[in-house]
């Protein structure tokens, strides 16, 4: 492995407790330590953009813990876009000076609101040409999680019912579901209702004038894959079998409580659950989805929706933009100048 020739310290947002909410309690650290420990197949990343998600600040307000898993301080921060500095000594693939993205997969020490950060080259891809890093960095967690809650269901000609079209993980899963070759249906608010059918949705059930379930129990069992991002209505998954395909899959993306999750998935389908395969997406992080998603956003076929972009020394504040759900599209961090 060449020498490190980075600098021994590094700017970085610290955090050593999350009591009263994460962003409460972030630091501006500029010598923070840098990360030093590349295992063979590592990679030492300078951070060019960060973009962040709810489990950014979810996981974290976990507890103890979480804590113990990560050791504080902590940078918080999982999708990165950047620079390869240093590779470990059995990488393929990519080389120093080399533009790259990724995700973490988890909080960890070194998260991606720090200047650099060691990730795994096997789960790390390179930029496509051309590609602006704000975007890429939106890929790690969202892009992944909606490819993967979308694409191993689906064939051309399905019918897909997506619950909540206007979020991160929602913008993307219309757009790819219509990549693959899908009819669309979604639901949103009425301020997000054209931009989900400029992201190609073919219906969008508006609900806050419009009842959901009634609408889709009118259309009969006419569904080949539901993706539920929201968690409401509560009678969702319990009642999908009157609109949602016999041996097909509801696949549980995320919810406003841990205990969608539990009701859903522990009532049983005698006393009134759920008739339909109940799948809770657990994300996974592949080189080959983030590829994937990469050059579909290249070409054009995928669009970033961007709903800000924060210089670094603004950090807290993206975060409570996260924190408020008003956010119409992702959030980026600067962290470090673009190429």
């Amino acid at each position: 492995m060449p020498p490190d020739s980075t600098p021994p310290t590094m700017k970085a947002w610290l955090y050593s407790s999350t009591a009263g909410g994460l962003e409460k309690n972030l630091v501006l650290d500029q010598a923070a330590r840098k990360p030093t420990s590349l295992r063979a197949n590592d990679v030492l990343v300078r951070v060019i953009s960060a973009s962040i998600n709810p489990a950014d600040y979810k996981v974290p307000e976990m507890g103890a813990l979480t804590k113990v898993l990560t050791g504080t301080p902590a940078t918080p921060g999982m999708d990165f876009c950047g620079r390869v500095e240093i590779t470990g000594p059995s990488v393929k693939g990519l080389e120093d000076g080399q533009l790259v993205y990724g995700t973490m997969g988890r909080p960890v020490q070194f998260g991606s609101l720090g200047e650099y950060l060691v990730c795994d080259a096997s789960v790390t891809a390179a930029l496509p040409e051309g590609l602006d890093p704000d975007l890429a960095a939106t890929v790690g967690v969202a892009g992944q999680t909606a490819y993967q809650a979308v694409a191993p269901y689906v064939q051309s000609g399905d019918k897909v019912f997506i619950n909540g079209g206007s979020g991160g993980c929602g913008m993307f899963a219309i757009q790819i579901a219509k990549q693959l070759g899908c009819h669309v249906t979604t639901t949103c608010s009425t301020r997000n209702v054209e931009l989900c059918k400029e992201l190609g949705a073919d219906e969008v059930i508006d609900y806050t004038t419009e009842n959901v379930l009634h609408v889709l129990r009118e259309k009969g069992q006419v569904f080949s894959h539901v993706v539920d991002h929201i968690g409401l209505p509560g009678e969702l998954y319990h009642e999908c079998d009157a609109f949602l395909l016999p041996g097909k899959a509801f696949a549980q993306v995320g919810a406003e409580s841990m205990l969608t999750f539990v009701n859903r998935m522990a009532w049983p389908s005698f006393l009134g659950g759920g008739k339909r395969k109940y799948v809770i997406l657990l994300f996974k992080n592949k080189k080959e989805d983030l590829v994937q998603v990469g050059e579909w956003i290249q070409q054009g076929k995928v669009k970033v929706i961007l709903d800000s972009v924060y210089d670094f020394e603004d950090a807290v504040q993206a975060f409570e933009k996260l924190r408020s759900k008003r956010a119409r599209g992702k959030i980026v961090v600067h962290v470090s100048e673009k190429p």
